[in-house]
């Protein structure tokens, strides 16, 4: 990790050359399923090794340890990393403070070529960062890859950004003044990241702060502190100073708890659960001794997501839509569609046309890249288990149901039909692969539906009607939505991604609101001498 004192060399994108999305690999070719394969074996050669929290470009250890498990096979162990308990928050604090005194004055081509370095190393490290996702979090190749091309595209975006916005102009010069605007960074700010999107959404928050000039304490999720490591190992070879990012896997009850409620944390960006996302943002709202500022939360709580399949859509894209946007990633995305809205003259139908689809979806060790790996951990197991125990009673089994039998936290896609509007099943998030099929008695009905659950993140409408796609862009409530396509898959800077009500702050990652949620405007006007 470089020192304070030396500076980032500068690497910067020729001004004329617009952001374009990395592309995604096609492993059907067998060059590239030949590379995902060596990755995979090479990875397979470091599973185990233990890791270090850095703090101010320090290695510490701990005595208490967190053990990462590949949820395919959870007798393999992924990684060993320090746990930071509460005596490490005022250590890294004080390391991300020294920092930013520094960092804070880079100038922003500094700060933006460290992106875009970075997003060159990922390239070339593309197929073995997917392959740690295969066995840290048990995708399948293709949404492991898509999981690290987000990440590039982030580096990329908000490197752009930042740029964009160190050149933003006031609209009017008042005669005799020089007016001008600029966006300062906040300070030292806490980033929690989730499991499910390990790479991209933690290094996306990563690079928000740090390229908006902030100074970061890094908490992974337990789940996966082994794809932040290698990370935070990659931003050390680019050249982020000490201090800047300081790489703290700890619990979120002790570690993360302590860090929110710091008087020197300036701001927390946060992707997980409504009730940890709550609690964040009620601890965030208490004002401590030696605080001075209200301390900014950027939140993203999940959904109950929905697609509304009308009678005069497209059959045969919308039960693909439906299949892909709920099974995808074991149905384990805040994107993910919980919830299908059929209209009741095609509801039988479609059951048929779904429950055929869905059964040809192929579950296994994700490093022979089936459609579907396992479920996260145990205990995400058994409550999706549980959720399907509940649905067997309320609604009507279609398909699935069960645990695929083996050591991994293996479950069938499943389907459940006949579920009625307000009840558990349709409203509580369940973040496994089970949908819950609801029959509407026409569009207004399945417009009432969608509507009907506390969060608003994404949804989707399948129909052929202009009135009806003009009715869902006014009156279906989420910060995503999506028409004739399915409610996953989010690119970065087509669709800023953030949705409403108890989905969260609806922060539009990946798009160009973003990194002011990083920075603080400053209007200076100096009068002429």
């Amino acid at each position: 990790m470089a020192t304070l004192e030396a500076p980032v060399q500068p690497r910067i994108r020729l001004h004329e050359t617009l952001f374009a999305g990395e592309p995604l690999t096609d492993f059907s070719k067998e060059d590239n399923a030949r590379k995902m394969r060596a990755a995979i074996e090479k990875v397979r050669g470091q599973l185990g090794r233990e890791y270090d929290l850095i703090i101010g470009g320090k290695r510490i250890k701990t005595a208490d340890k967190i053990k990462s498990l590949n949820p395919a096979k959870p007798s393999q162990v992924v990684g060993i990393h320090q746990k930071a308990g509460k005596e490490h928050v005022e250590p890294a604090m004080q390391a991300a403070l020294k920092a930013f005194e520094h960092w804070k004055y880079v100038p922003i081509e500094e700060r933006a070529s460290l992106l875009f370095r970075v997003a060159d190393m990922l390239r070339e490290r593309k197929f073995e960062f997917g392959a740690w996702m295969v066995f840290e979090v048990s995708k399948n190749w293709a949404e492991a890859d898509a999981d690290v091309a987000e990440t590039i595209d982030f580096c990329e975006y908000y490197a752009r950004e930042a740029l964009r916005l160190s050149k933003v102009k006031t609209d009017i010069q008042l005669p005799g003044e020089h007016d001008s605007l600029h966006y300062i960074p906040l300070g030292v700010g806490a980033v929690i990241p989730p499991w499910n999107f390990p790479c991209a959404i933690m290094a996306g928050m990563t690079a928000a702060s740090v390229v908006a000039g902030n100074a970061v304490i890094l908490k992974p999720s337990s789940d996966s502190p082994t794809i932040a490591a290698k990370f935070v190992e990659l931003l050390e070879e680019a050249g982020v100073p000490e201090g800047v990012v300081n790489f703290c896997p700890g619990s979120g009850a002790t570690f993360g708890n302590a860090v929110v409620g710091h008087p020197k944390t300036r701001y927390i960006a946060f992707t997980g659960s409504r009730e940890v996302g709550l609690d964040i943002n009620k601890r965030a709202a208490d004002v401590v001794p030696g605080q001075v500022w209200i301390k900014r939360t950027i939140l993203e709580m999940g959904g109950k997501d929905a697609i509304i399949v009308d009678a005069d859509g497209d059959f045969d894209a919308a039960v693909e839509g439906v299949a892909q946007a709920a099974f995808g990633f074991q149905g384990q995305k805040c994107s993910a569609c919980s919830r299908a809205i059929i209209d009741e003259r095609i509801y039988d139908k479609f059951l048929d046309a779904l429950k055929a689809r869905v059964e040809k979806i192929t579950v296994g060790d994700p490093t022979e890249n089936p459609n579907m790996g396992a479920v996260i951990n145990e205990g995400s197991m058994k409550s999706i288990l549980d959720y399907i125990e509940y649905g067997k009673k309320d609604g009507r089994l279609i398909t699935g149901g069960e645990r695929v039998a083996g050591e991994g936290y293996f479950i069938r896609p499943t389907v459940i039909a006949d579920v009625k509007p307000k009840s558990k099943l349709e409203q509580e998030e369940i973040f496994g692969p089970v949908l819950a099929v609801i029959k509407s008695k026409n569009y207004d009905h399945a417009l009432e539906i969608a509507n009907d659950t506390e969060f608003g993140l994404t949804g989707a409408v399948y129909t052929k009607s202009k009135e009806k796609i003009e009715r869902a862009k006014r009156e279906f409530h989420v910060g995503n939505l999506y028409i004739n396509r399915k409610c996953t898959g989010a690119m970065v800077g087509a669709h800023p991604f953030g949705g409403f009500n108890m989905s969260g702050t609806d922060s539009k990652a990946g798009g160009p609101d973003y990194l002011y949620l990083f920075t603080q405007g400053k209007s200076i006007a100096e009068k002429n001498i």
